[in-house]
């Protein structure tokens, strides 16, 4: 009986301590984004609630700018083929820099001076998968962007990033290849076809969530599909 029950003690420890459930999110976003980095941001937050789950998250490459020439282009030009000016954007960047201080993160917009292609960014985010640090280098990226105002269009800046996670230069430089080019290029068919026109979009498990939507929305989300 006593060799029964610390068998079933054993277990109970097992379970509480090693075996966890594993949910898969697919998060569709691009690292020129600023509600993306909101979006992502907010789902970490969604997470703390479920410490007894394992969280794979993948990230979807999404491009805002499927034409964006490769070297991008400047920040104005870019201001005024989008929305016709700094002065016609300023309003929906005022709001999205503010929801974005919500989450104690302190953009910086006007030290962007260029729109960069991001092809690239999402090559070294998945690169960075198989070391599994693709989470804190695409949040790295993000925060280069839209806090440091830095170009992750360009390779060295890129190629920076990944040494910061003891990823080798040449590896990087290796992987920035037309093949890899390619896959990320085939997601824009992919967000076609599952009709997402707008990014941050969430897949949690049956449940399609659009836009950067709250902690608490996104913790509901996890919380029934965990059930």
């Amino acid at each position: 009986l006593l060799i029964n029950q610390m068998l079933k003690d054993l277990l109970t420890f097992i379970k509480k301590n090693f075996v966890h459930k594993l949910m898969k999110i697919k998060v569709f976003a691009d690292t020129i984004c600023g509600w993306c980095f909101i979006g992502q941001a907010r789902l970490n937050r969604a997470l703390k609630a479920f410490p007894e789950t394992k969280f794979e998250i993948e990230h979807i490459p999404f491009q805002l700018n499927t034409d964006m020439p490769k070297e991008g282009i400047e920040r104005s030009k870019y201001l005024e083929i989008k929305f016709g000016g700094k002065e016609l954007a300023q309003p929906m960047y005022d709001r999205m820099t503010e929801e974005a201080s919500k989450e104690n993160l302190n953009f910086n917009l006007d030290k962007i001076k260029k729109t960069p292609n991001t092809v690239f960014s999402h090559l070294l985010i998945k690169l960075a998968k198989q070391s599994n640090v693709h989470n804190e280098i695409k949040e790295k990226i993000y925060q280069s962007y839209f806090i440091e105002g830095l170009d992750i269009g360009d390779k060295e800046i890129l190629i920076n990033i990944g040494k910061e996670f003891d990823i080798n230069a040449s590896v990087i430089n290796d992987f920035f290849n037309s093949k890899n080019i390619e896959e990320v290029n085939s997601y824009i068919l992919v967000a076609r076809e599952k009709e997402i026109n707008g990014v941050p979009f969430f897949e949690i498990g049956t449940d399609f969530i659009s836009g950067a939507q709250s902690s608490a929305n996104l913790e509901s989300a996890i919380k029934s599909n965990l059930s």
